[in-house]
């Protein structure tokens, strides 16, 4: 009886695996800027949500649970100085689905060059559409601290992007 346990909790893991790889990818390549490590990130909080499987899935949301694992993932990683790989400057060639190609670079290119944690609240906030207290839940800082730290990284990444994005600078 309890390897049939085992077997759906292996079977609802791997569902849930399968659904969220592709978003838990994209998360991590908008905080890395590096295709590879952005896999390794995903492999990794893969790993570490099936060691704690049961927890997770027993959560209000195992999505948010697996973002929150992935987001500290990288943090922890970025305060590792003793990484061996070193990231390069650009993206491969890709596709997007985006009206605007360019300034979809220009916004990745932007985002790169902000701090992990400013990048990690923009990408939570604006680009995944999570609300303040998601973001301050997976990020683990007050509503208040999110709300801050979006308005001065938004205004980090106007300047840092400067007459590349002018309709950026009027929001």
């Amino acid at each position: 009886m309890a390897s049939t346990g085992k077997a759906a909790a292996e079977a609802d893991y791997l569902e849930f695996a399968a659904a969220r790889s592709s978003a838990l990818f994209r998360i991590a390549c908008l905080l890395t800027g590096d295709w590879h490590l952005a896999e390794d990130l995903v492999q990794e909080t893969l790993g570490k949500v099936y060691v704690s499987w049961r927890r997770v899935s027993a959560a209000d949301s195992p999505s948010a649970y697996a973002d929150a694992i992935l987001v500290r993932t990288f943090l922890s990683y970025r305060r590792k100085r003793s990484s061996s790989e070193t990231p390069t400057g650009a993206l491969p060639d890709r596709g997007y689905a985006a009206d605007d190609p360019g300034l979809r670079l220009t916004l990745l290119d932007g985002l790169a060059r902000l701090p992990e944690r400013d990048r990690a609240v923009l990408i939570l906030r604006y680009w995944e559409d999570r609300s303040v207290d998601e973001a301050a839940e997976v990020l683990r800082m007050s509503p208040g601290t999110v709300r801050v730290r979006s308005l001065r990284a938004l205004r980090r990444l106007r300047r840092l992007l400067g007459d590349q994005l002018p309709q950026l600078a009027e929001c």
